[in-house]
Parts: structure tokens; sequence; C-alpha cells
């Protein structure tokens, strides 16, 4: 079984930055695959960031230049870097693990962008 806990949401206005962190624990072994997945009010979850199996990244359009997915294998740990946030990156900020055939979510943590 295995746990993930998000941190480092919070209210920044336009043009700021936050970082997210996820830990993961529970796994004996480097998760290869984790990423980052956000939801907002009567929308589906979608795709932030994310590791994938092969090692490789990859990012939705409406990102790209302006987060950054990172890890720390021995920790199994991912982070998420956002610069230059928009109103629109607000919403709920998930992430997400698949180990053994499973996938995993964390609680969620909030990110709200003022203009």
């Amino acid at each position: 079984q295995v746990q993930l806990v998000e941190s480092g949401g919070g209210l920044v206005q336009a043009g700021g930055s936050l970082r997210l962190s996820c830990a993961a624990s529970g796994s004996p072994l480097t998760i290869n695959t984790m990423g980052w997945y956000r939801q907002v009010p009567g929308k589906q979850r979608e795709l932030v960031a994310r590791f994938t199996s092969g090692g490789g990244t990859n990012y939705a359009d409406s990102v790209k230049g302006r987060f950054t997915i990172s890890r720390a294998n021995a920790k199994n740990t991912v982070y998420l870097q956002m610069n230059r946030l928009e109103p629109e990156d607000t919403g709920v900020y998930y992430c997400n693990a698949f180990y053994d055939a499973t996938y995993y979510w964390g609680q969620g943590t909030q990110v709200t962008v003022s203009s």
C-alpha cells in the first residue's frame, strides 16, 4: 500500500510561484511513474506533469515553459515548481503514482491564483 502526502499549495497572486511536494511511503522500491494532476469544480481531473515509466516527462500544453517537475528518487518524492502562475492554474492539485499495477492518489492540495 502506497501513501502519498502533498504539501505546498496556497494562495498566490498572478505571476507568482509555488512549489508543490509529494512524498510517497509504503513502497520498498523506487516508484518510476509519478506525477501531478489538477481538478476544478465541474471538470475532469487533468494531467499537469508527470514522469513516465521510461524516465521521460509529459506536460500539459498550458503549463509548458512555466512548470517543472522534478524528483528525489531516493526519497520517492516529486516536486512541481510552478512559475508565472495564472488564475487558470487554480484548482486542487493531486499527486499520482502508479506502482505494482495500481494507481494511487494523494488527498490533494489547493492552489488558488488571484488576478
